[in-house]
């Protein structure tokens, strides 16, 4: 079986690395799932830390077939043939999941921001292990103010606290990738300084302000609300680009539109 290069796939093989990704979190007598099990170098020490239930959804035909045939008498073990970004979440009714994924590096970004989407909040998953290319990693933990600080860690900081753990060499898979990646811990906040009703407007609100980050806010601002409303954000400059606005402010913004 062979990597393909449509679906991003590129494989862990150092058990060096598995073993420590494993080993950030409790597992025994945990429901887990991991997304895009590929040959299941990580499923196989998942099992060894005896799971309550182990949930694998894997849109690869034939990585999905080798794995039904492999855990085939494991009742524990769950496998959904599926696309993750068409996946619906609601069909796994378990409660306190933990949410491991070497993920592929074309859609990673989407995958995280589909998890920060859910609608029930707080979700039903307890702690998130993502692999990321590192590059991308840096813009999702990116605090304010930095050079990587943007949409992605504004949208990600409102819901869940990301924490990096480590970096993965290049040399760890195969087929050997061109950048090195990185591992990101993420749990759900639970409670908010400011409430947003839905977070899609938060979305929408910072691709609006990132997609003209060299212009001024001020313009853009008066687009989305009245100047009584602008009013109330305190500590507001109007003449910073979108890049100088703490993630509060966007927070803020978003839930002035929503009312």
């Amino acid at each position: 079986m062979f990597a393909k290069k449509s679906l991003g796939q590129n494989f862990l093989i150092d058990q060096n690395i598995i073993k420590k990704i494993i080993n950030l979190v409790e597992i025994k007598n945990q429901n887990i799932i991991e997304i895009g099990p590929g040959k299941g170098a990580l499923t196989k020490e998942i099992l060894k830390k005896n799971p309550k239930s182990l949930t694998l959804i894997e849109k690869d035909n034939e990585f999905c077939a080798n794995l039904k045939n492999e855990y085939l008498n494991q009742n524990k073990v769950k496998i959904f043939n599926k696309d993750i970004l068409k996946f619906n979440f609601n069909t796994i009714k378990k409660k306190k999941l933990i949410i491991f994924g070497n993920l592929p590096y074309n859609i990673s970004s989407q995958i995280l921001v589909k998890i920060i989407k859910l609608k029930n909040w707080p979700p039903n998953y307890k702690d998130i292990i993502f692999m990321f290319q590192k590059e991308l990693s840096e813009k999702i933990v990116a605090t304010f103010p930095s050079k990587n600080y943007g949409r992605l860690s504004i949208l990600t900081n409102y819901r869940l606290n990301p924490v990096k753990k480590f970096n993965v060499s290049s040399n760890c898979f195969f087929p050997k990738p061109k950048v090195e990646s990185s591992i990101v811990h993420f749990k759900p906040k639970i409670n908010f300084r400011t409430k947003i009703q839905n977070i899609d407007c938060l979305e929408k609100i910072t691709n609006f302000f990132f997609s003209k980050k060299r212009k001024i806010i001020k313009k853009n601002l008066f687009k989305l609300l009245d100047h009584k409303k602008i009013n109330t954000i305190s500590d507001l400059n109007l003449n910073l680009r979108p890049e100088n606005l703490s993630p509060e402010i966007y927070y803020k913004i978003t839930s002035l539109y929503e009312n």
